[in-house]
Parts: C-alpha cells; sequence; structure tokens
C-alpha cells in the first residue's frame, strides 16, 4: 500500500498534543527515541545504537518496527550523510523515511529543537538536547533544515510542521488534517545545485556515520558557506536578482 503521509514525532514539550488525534490522516507514524510512549499506534521506532534499554517498550506488536543504525546509516548516505544532513535523530528519521517510505508528505511534530530553559525541554522532563552539544553537523539547524526540504521536494515530497510554537525548522506549519494537502515547494534549482557541487567537492563524507571520529577534517568556516547555500535554495529566504 503506496505511503503518503508520514508523521515523524520527536520528544518536545508538544509531542503530547498528537493523542487526541485521530490515525486517519497518517499512513504511518515514526516516533524518534522516547516518542514511542507518546501513542501506542506507532509504526517505526528509529533510535541511536547508544539508546538506553530501559527506555525501549515492553510490548512490541508483530506490526511495529525498531530502526537501528544498522538500518539507518546507509539510507542517510544515500542523501549525503551525516554532516551535510545534520546530526540529530530528527533529521536521520525523515531521511530514513524518504528513502524506505518514500512519501508523498512527511509532517513532523515535536522536532522543533529549541530549548527556552533547563526544565521541560522534552515531553517526559528534562532530556538532553541534542543541538546544544557541540557538534559541528549543528552550526545551522535552519540550514539543514533546509537542505532536507530541498531534497525531499527533489523526491517530490513535502516537508511540513504540525508544531504551533516556535521552530529551528523552516518547513512550511500545516494541521494533521490539511497535510495531505500539502506540495513541495519550488526550489531556486541554482543554489541547489551550487550546494550540491560544493558538497562532492568537500568530500565530507562517512560510510560509517560516526563522523564525530573524523571531525577534525572538517573544516567549519566550509559547512558554514555551505549552510549560507543551503538557507538561498529555499523561495521564502531568498529573492533571485
Amino acid at each position: 500500500m503506496p505511503v503518503s503521509v508520514v508523521l515523524i514525532l520527536g520528544s518536545g514539550p508538544n509531542v503530547v498534543t498528537c493523542r487526541a488525534w485521530p490515525r486517519g490522516p497518517f499512513d504511518r507514524i515514526v516516533a524518534i527515541n522516547n516518542a514511542w510512549a507518546v501513542r501506542p499506534d506507532w509504526d517505526d521506532l528509529i533510535h541511536p545504537d547508544d539508546f538506553p534499554p530501559e527506555r525501549m517498550p515492553i510490548d512490541v506488536t508483530r506490526d511495529q518496527r525498531i530502526i537501528r543504525a544498522a538500518d539507518y546509516v546507509p539510507l542517510q548516505n544515500k542523501f549525503g550523510g551525516f554532516v551535510y544532513a545534520g546530526g540529530t535523530m530528527a533529521f536521520t528519521a525523515a531521511y530514513w523515511a524518504l528513502a524506505a517510505l518514500q512519501p508523498s508528505v512527511i509532517a513532523v511534530l515535536g522536532c522543533d529543537m529549541v530549548y527556552a530553559g533547563t526544565r521541560g525541554t522534552h515531553f517526559y522532563g528534562t532530556g538532553t538536547a541534542d543541538p546544544l552539544r557541540k557538534d559541528v553537523t549543528l552550526r545551522s539547524l535552519e540550514a539543514k533544515s533546509a537542505r532536507l526540504m530541498a531534497l525531499a521536494a527533489r523526491q517530490n515530497c513535502a516537508m511540513v510542521n504540525l508544531s504551533t510554537g516556535p521552530s529551528r525548522l523552516l518547513f512550511p506549519r500545516s494541521t494533521p488534517t490539511a497535510a495531505a494537502k500539502a506540495r513541495p515547494l519550488v526550489m531556486h534549482g541554482r543554489f541547489m545545485t551550487d550546494a550540491l557541487a560544493r558538497e562532492e567537492t568537500l568530500g565530507y563524507y562517512v560510510p560509517s556515520g560516526k563522523y564525530w571520529k573524523e571531525e577534525d577534517r572538517f573544516d567549519p568556516a566550509e559547512i558554514d558557506a555551505l549552510d549560507a547555500l543551503w538557507l538561498k535554495a529555499i523561495p521564502a529566504l531568498q529573492t533571485m536578482p
């Protein structure tokens, strides 16, 4: 059965709003890390290899899948790898969904990556906020979301954000009932082409996905320049001359 709309659930405090949503608008629900606990009808749980075993669900149905690094690393590599795509599970989940499910719409909730205080950073209380750690791949979360949106559009997939609060993501806002009607933005092809060519030239590619082991060979200034190109590829952020 073709997948039309994928819902990706992160661990932001607002993810609990989806508990009351009907399942109908979504063909597949992908939970990141602890988000499996938000609602029981998730289809895929995606987590890194260091996710604590005690936080895993106890009862998993035969129709539910656990997606680990061995599953998602090869698929994210098809989209350029972790250095270019951004080292957060939110971006990883989206790239995995693009490759594995090939949907027409990916809607996200609880993935805004905004941490205003030290309490209540996650729906279950206080957790480790990935984007706040020192990481060369996270210099511009906005640019990484622009890249994801551009590559999804090239695959005829729209990215939307179902959150109503502040967000570091640049995806257009939508609602559960309207998400299926979303259409990919038309990107500025010149900047997208330049960005992809620059990635190829830089060669910041780590097949294992463990980019932190090779971080010394990545130039932050080059990544900043690359991020600037991806931001220019989004029509709402750039006026063509």
